[in-house]
């Protein structure tokens, strides 16, 4: 279960009021799910990595490749995913 998740989940829909601003291409399954995870703005997705959101059921490929450039226009990005603490060469 991915560890970045907001704390529980919000009964308000993605798509059900103005505070949201996922883009419109998003499916309503995906929307379902971000929504369900706590989601509802893409600065939210900042906090986790492309891997944790694709754990949320509705959430697949697709999803990522309408939210990546959605994010990357506001100066945004999912988070890095976190590896060793150190390179090594």
């Amino acid at each position: 279960m991915p560890t970045n998740l907001p704390d529980g989940p919000n009964k308000k829909t993605a798509s059900s009021g103005p505070e949201s601003d996922f883009p419109a291409g998003l499916s309503k399954p995906a929307l379902r799910a971000l929504a369900g995870a706590g989601f509802l703005r893409l600065e939210q997705l900042t906090r986790v990595t492309e891997k944790e959101i694709l754990q949320l059921h509705g959430m697949g490929p697709k999803g990522i490749e309408v939210l990546r450039p959605a994010l990357a226009a506001k100066g945004l990005s999912f988070a890095e995913v976190s590896g060793a603490s150190g390179k090594s060469s």
